[in-house]
């Protein structure tokens, strides 16, 4: 049986300093099916190079301006071709590679 597509989204702006951590945490998830998109609000620091050494592991990104957070949220959504859709802020992370199977096991058991 064929897993859910997850997509996870990470809304973010002038994240220089954080969103690496970010984005490895979910990069380093167990769960087989993640779509991981990043929407970033047209930094002008250093977090755009930050996306790009990721890129060809990123499902979608873009930067560009925006009217602000949900705008950005909304942006990931329509982009999304997940079953269920996530948010992970650009300062938080996953602490451990298997939070995603974890969730999903709980909340949909035989459903994956």
């Amino acid at each position: 049986m064929e897993q859910k597509k997850i997509t996870l989204i990470t809304v973010c702006f002038q994240a220089e300093d954080y969103l690496e951590n970010c984005i490895q945490s979910v990069l380093q998830q167990n769960y087989p099916n993640i779509e991981y998109i990043i929407i970033d609000g047209g930094s002008t620091d250093g977090t755009s190079d930050i996306i790009r050494r990721y890129e060809d592991k990123l499902s979608k990104w873009v930067s560009e301006a925006d009217e602000g957070l949900y705008d950005a949220m909304n942006k990931g959504i329509n982009m999304a071709s997940g079953e269920i859709i996530g948010f992970l802020h650009a300062d938080d992370l996953y602490e451990h590679a298997s939070v995603i199977s974890k969730v999903i096991v709980t909340v949909y058991g035989d459903l994956v």
